[in-house]
């Protein structure tokens, strides 16, 4: 593991039992009911984290509700003797039966973890499910997308972005399964480009627009992101509004160097492809990258690129995906 303890609670005479996690399970379920009850009354969103790892007091638990489906991910073997009783807890608590339990990847791989191990406890055959956000859908492959399908951290974001896209033309890079596409479109973009190298991705994206009924041109590229920005840069193409998600370029406090130049290089490349007064929405989802760290690679990007740059806002993570306040890793979208 690269992880050489997982910490659950300080007190050495707290047992490491059943009850234990479930209490934590429903502390993380009671703030997610307050924290979205507007959003269900109005029907607009039907889909969030309802645990978020060490920051709801379990490490290696993630646990996201998709409509009427809940996606179970585990990066810790030390929860497989607790991982049933938790997933009947859930059941019972949120009514909902369809609930998928998946290995995280890496942790997996590190731990010694075989996927069966989890497939097996799964309650569901279902392998996707169409959510709303912010009265947009978007349709969640529970067995094979990224991470637990579908970023539902960058609901919030996706929305502030999607408000300087109107009349502008923009490129959204990494742009997985298209959903900050389709929230530029729906806005009124006047045409929107996408980049991302996994085909299935783009053509999920393409459905996403039509189920959207958007109107904006929609162009969907396969290539490699830098690549691709290169290769726009020296055909002399600009937008008005770029988009910047890319996954985590840094997982440990090794690689920080090497990725903080790797998001340099496409930041400084966005910059460059920029018309005057167009806006640029960066993002970084590495834990080993701080705020301070990350805006310090935007000044230099900002100085090689010869361009005048201004932050207008710095955007972050929802509160369904809370920051522990004694664990700065936990604070990781930028």
């Amino acid at each position: 593991s690269a992880l050489t303890i997982r910490l659950y609670t300080w007190n050495a005479e707290q047992a490491l039992d059943i009850h234990f996690f479930t209490r934590r399970l429903d502390a993380a379920l009671a703030q997610r009911e307050r924290l979205f009850a507007d959003a269900i009354a109005r029907g607009e969103t039907n889909a969030w984290r309802l645990f978020f790892s060490e920051a709801d007091g379990i490490s290696g638990l993630i646990i996201d509700k998709y409509a009427d489906a809940i996606m179970v991910q585990v990066g810790s073997k030390a929860l497989l003797p607790f991982l049933d009783g938790m997933v009947g807890h859930l059941a019972a608590e949120t009514g909902i039966q369809d609930i998928v339990v998946r290995a995280d990847e890496d942790s997996a791989a590190r731990e010694g973890m075989a996927p069966d191990e989890f497939s097996a406890r799964s309650r569901t055959q279902r392998t996707s499910v169409r959510i709303r956000e912010n009265n947009l859908l978007f349709d969640v492959d529970l067995r094979r997308g990224q991470k637990t399908g579908f970023f539902l951290d960058q609901r919030m974001n996706r929305q502030r972005v999607a408000a300087y896209a109107r009349d502008r033309r923009v490129l959204s890079a990494y742009c997985y399964t298209g959903a900050f596409e389709v929230y530029a479109a729906a806005a009124g973009a006047r045409d929107v480009t996408g980049i991302d190298r996994s085909e299935s991705a783009l053509d999920q994206a393409r459905v996403h627009h039509e189920i959207n009924r958007t109107r904006s041109p929609i162009d969907y590229v396969r290539a490699d992101v830098p690549e691709a920005l290169r290769k726009l840069r020296d055909a002399g193409r600009t937008f008005d509004l770029i988009i910047l998600d890319p996954p985590r370029f840094v997982s440990t406090r090794a690689q920080k160097e090497k990725g903080l130049r790797a998001y340099k290089d496409i930041n400084l490349l966005a910059m460059k492809l920029l018309t005057p007064g167009g806006v640029l929405a960066s993002f970084s989802c590495s834990g080993q990258i701080t705020t301070t760290d990350f805006k310090a690679m935007i000044g230099w990007a900002a100085i090689d690129s010869g361009r005048r740059v201004t932050i207008l806002e710095s955007l972050g993570q929802p509160p369904d995906h809370p920051v522990f306040a004694v664990f700065p890793e936990s604070e990781y979208l930028k």
